[in-house]
């Protein structure tokens, strides 16, 4: 997937592109379907298929006192949009200048920058210029004038209420896993390479892998029932740990202990995902290091009954 810094560098073979455009944080179902439109669109065509995204979100300019934590960071987007299929990522510097734009000169500016832009997909709802004047059908009116056909997706709903990246932020915060994947459409993962710890889990007999992982938005402190990959290779089954360890020396910054539940040659230096699928219990503090090590064993069987298909619940 080829990605450029910005509408300035964006230098593209000479291919019809289609377009979509958004925040796009987390990517879940709803923003794949604006994205996998213009995809299928471009494939029709022998276009490309180009995302256009924003850096930093729009809130650290607009709102600095309380800009959003984001659910994803740059590097964890671009491969989930490489799995989908995207051609081209560009991520353009939202700036005080590009903030400035009127809504009006959105669509000139695009056409000035991407001479061969041929449609753009947007969720229905999106907004867009200065102030967020601009809407659908004043997209849709400026398009016309320049030639280009516009796509807005509805939005998707589950369980009865929309998917948005809001209504996930609370749920990942609350440790609903379940919720969040079902949303995402694909397992949330974090990213990363595995560093030196303490080596307090080999000392209890369950040996971790520690992760160099610091999300800005944080899951809910906890155990987990996860999956690890790396490469190639096939997923192990593993138990984690998410939090700042209180009962052995709590840290000032949340660390990530995958316990793996099969025998695997991983160590020091490589690079894994973690895809986190169930939410076993919060962290806690135990009086003891015993104590610990009996819970550590129970999270352990009831991974386990997880990825076996008998957990209860």
């Amino acid at each position: 997937m080829l990605q450029c810094d910005g509408l300035e560098v964006a230098q593209l073979p000479p291919k019809p592109l289609h377009l979509a455009i958004g925040i796009f944080d987390g990517l879940h179902l709803g923003h794949q379907s604006v994205i996998e439109a213009a995809i299928h669109s471009a494939k029709r065509s022998g276009g490309l298929a180009g995302v256009l995204t924003f850096t930093p979100h729009p809130s650290v300019l607009l709102r600095p006192e309380n800009p959003t934590r984001l659910i994803m960071p740059s590097a964890m987007k671009r491969v989930v949009l490489a799995r989908l299929g995207a051609d081209v990522l560009i991520e353009h510097p939202f700036t005080p200048d590009y903030a400035a734009v009127a809504a009006e000169e959105f669509v000139p500016h695009l056409r000035r920058h991407l001479p061969h832009l041929a449609a753009i997909y947007v969720g229905e709802n999106w907004r867009f210029g200065r102030g967020r004047a601009g809407d659908v059908p004043l997209l849709v009116a400026e398009a016309q004038k320049a030639g280009l056909s516009v796509y807005s997706a509805p939005r998707l709903n589950h369980n009865g209420a929309p998917i948005s990246s809001s209504r996930i932020r609370e749920l990942l915060a609350g440790g609903e896993i379940a919720a969040v994947n079902a949303m995402l459409g694909y397992s949330y993962f974090a990213a990363g390479v595995v560093e030196h710890g303490r080596e307090l889990g080999r000392t209890l007999g369950f040996p971790t892998l520690n992760l160099a992982w610091s999300p800005e938005l944080k899951p809910r402190y906890g155990v987990y029932a996860v999956e690890v990959v790396t490469g190639s290779k096939s997923a192990l089954k593993g138990v984690a740990n998410y939090g700042l360890r209180p009962t052995v020396a709590q840290t000032s910054h949340p660390l990530l202990e995958v316990h793996l539940l099969e025998p695997s040659s991983l160590t020091y230096g490589d690079e894994i995902n973690v895809s986190w699928l169930h939410f076993l219990r919060p962290e806690s503090k135990f009086g003891s290091l015993d104590a610990l090590r009996a819970q550590i064993e129970k999270d352990r069987r009831f991974a386990l009954d997880f990825f076996s298909g008998t957990a209860a619940g």
